[in-house]
């Protein structure tokens, strides 16, 4: 039996750039990674020993792990493919997509011939191999207490439309609520089933009182219209969803509500630049729509219920609770879905694939990537986000460390640009903490660091220059490329100097997650100069005794 992999469309996880531009460079770049590999097509006999299995198996999931591979993972995994390493990690969020995507073309398989022993065998050890690998990412649970009033009632009446959940909600120690397995659930368990009828999303609007006065609005789009009517619904009532905005928590503590303090803890940090950003957009977005909409129709405009602070309150709902979610007709929409609010982040996730209404049931099924034991905390992919987007915009920071924390990087092209070929590199340079970096050479001409942002310094410094050989003109190069970089990050960790923060032990939720965050961010700069500083001594050492053996003739 042949089993091939194809990347045949593009999937969510493949395309982090959004565009189509980005999308073929991405494909491209895993092209390039296949030629590299060499790969055949795997054949499967009827029966596999089980050294053959786990070759197989390997086999298999180094193919997958290319085709799931998205634009930062390529960036930091030529590293590994240059060195020539074969059992590659890139990501907790790519192992997991390669895994499953093996047992679900195992199983595809397997229906066309359910006598395969080999295939049986074969899908046994993925399995394991999920299990195995979500207990190595395992996050401990202790639960504080359980689910309030408010929480225990939005659940009944989300069962009465239609729930089905094997998830209890309850209060975690370090993430406010979340939501526990109440037995033990396998891979590819339905964790949470939703109703379309409980989905909070535009089609409300669009029945609403609001519409005919929101639609004249030039510009405005379905998720304002939508943040508008929430803002007014939360108060009603008589609202279908009031059970849902009762359990809603007063105040988002998300970095839209930092105070002053808190602010200029993160100076230095690209935190501090997004928050920043945002609330200009927000208040922008505030002024162009209040007061006039609250003057002109106050009867659906109350100015009690659309000031600013109710605005943020609305806006960090929005951000930190909504979904994009595929309908039945074809058309995405960001919504709001109760219960499945409550499914906290985690980098490696128990559920991956939500986001799409069964057209059959009518409705949105959370099924899982990876076992969950009862009483254990289910986690959620909220995306590809790094821990300055969570902050910002969800109001925490990842347990587990995070491959999608990296610092972008505005380098200038060098004098070779001046030519039309030398202008042809469009790739967006970035760094990410050294420490994860463990599968990449130490050792000289890449230390650590990734090889794409490497080579591109090269070329800048010398741009005739197109080997790394031990000679004494490709080390000056190698020289100058580390001394700059080490001149970039030092210059950086002196813009993280905290001095100004007289305490640290501040009570204040903000200024705790502000140190934290600048934390993070001063332990990612200071691995990027411990291994810039490490290199420059391997390279001196390679330079002395080159020039040595050129005095000695």
């Amino acid at each position: 039996m042949v089993v091939s992999i194809q990347d045949t469309q593009p999937s969510p996880s493949s395309n982090v750039g959004g565009t189509d531009e980005s999308f073929l460079v991405v494909n491209c770049l895993k092209m390039t990674l296949c030629l590299k590999r060499n790969f055949d097509r795997v054949y499967l006999q009827k029966t596999l020993v089980p050294h053959s299995l786990k070759g197989k198996l390997d086999a298999l999931l180094q193919r997958a792990r290319i085709i799931h591979l998205n634009e930062m993972e390529l960036y930091f995994g030529a590293s590994a493919s240059d060195d020539g390493i074969t059992e590659e990690f890139y990501s907790p969020r790519n192992e997991l997509e390669a895994l499953n995507c093996v047992l679900s073309l195992v199983d595809h398989s397997g229906k066309s011939d359910v006598t395969n022993a080999s295939l049986k065998a074969l899908r046994v050890a993925i399995i394991s191999r999920i299990f195995n690998f979500g207990n190595k990412n395992k996050l401990e649970t202790e639960m504080v207490k359980e689910a309030c009033d408010s929480e225990k009632h939005l659940t009944s009446w989300a069962e009465s439309h239609g729930l089905v959940s094997k998830l209890q909600i309850a209060y975690v120690e370090g993430a406010g609520r979340g939501a526990l397995a109440t037995e033990d659930l396998g891979v590819g368990d339905i964790a949470l089933e939703i109703p379309i009828s409980v989905i909070i999303s535009e089609d409300l609007v669009y029945e609403s009182d609001m519409i005919h006065v929101l639609e004249k609005i030039d510009g405005i789009s379905a998720e304002t219209m939508l943040l508008l009517w929430s803002m007014r619904e939360r108060h009603n009532i008589d609202s279908k969803y009031k059970f849902y905005f009762d359990a809603l928590p007063k105040q988002f503590n998300t970095g839209l509500s930092f105070g002053v303090e808190a602010t200029i803890v993160l100076d230095g940090t690209l935190a501090l630049e997004e928050i920043l950003q945002a609330k200009q957009h927000l208040r922008y977005e505030y002024d162009q729509l209040f007061p006039a909409l609250s003057v002109s129709f106050p009867g659906l405009f109350s100015p009690e219920f659309y000031t600013w602070e109710q605005y943020l309150w609305a806006c960090e709902l929005w951000y930190s609770n909504s979904m994009k979610i595929m309908f039945p007709d074809g058309k995405l929409k960001t919504c709001l879905i109760p219960v499945a609010g409550f499914l906290n982040h985690s980098v490696c996730p128990h559920i991956m694939h939500y986001g799409k209404v069964d057209s059959v049931t009518n409705t949105l099924k959370f099924p899982l990537s990876r076992p969950c034991n009862r009483g254990e905390q289910c986690y959620l992919s909220y995306g590809n986000l790094s821990s300055s987007h969570l902050l910002t915009f969800y109001g925490f920071l990842p347990q587990e460390v995070n491959p999608y924390d990296i610092i972008p990087l505005d380098i200038e092209e060098g004098s070779d640009c001046s030519s039309e070929e030398g202008c042809q590199d469009d790739t967006k340079h970035m760094v990410r903490g050294a420490w994860l970096s463990v599968l990449t050479n130490q050792g000289l001409f890449y230390y650590r660091l990734p090889s794409p942002l490497l080579e591109h310094l090269r070329n800048a410094v010398n741009p005739g220059l197109h080997t790394m050989t031990l000679l004494q003109e490709s080390l000056e190069t190698e020289k100058k490329v580390l001394d700059d970089l080490y001149a970039i990050f030092d210059g950086m960790m002196k813009n993280l100097d905290d001095s100004v923060l007289e305490d640290r032990s501040s009570e204040k939720w903000d200024v705790q997650l502000a140190i934290q965050y600048k934390d993070l961010q001063k332990n990612i700069v200071s691995s990027i100069l411990t291994a810039c500083e490490s290199g420059r001594k391997m390279v001196e050492h390679e330079l002395k005794r080159c020039m040595h053996e050129d005095i000695a003739g």
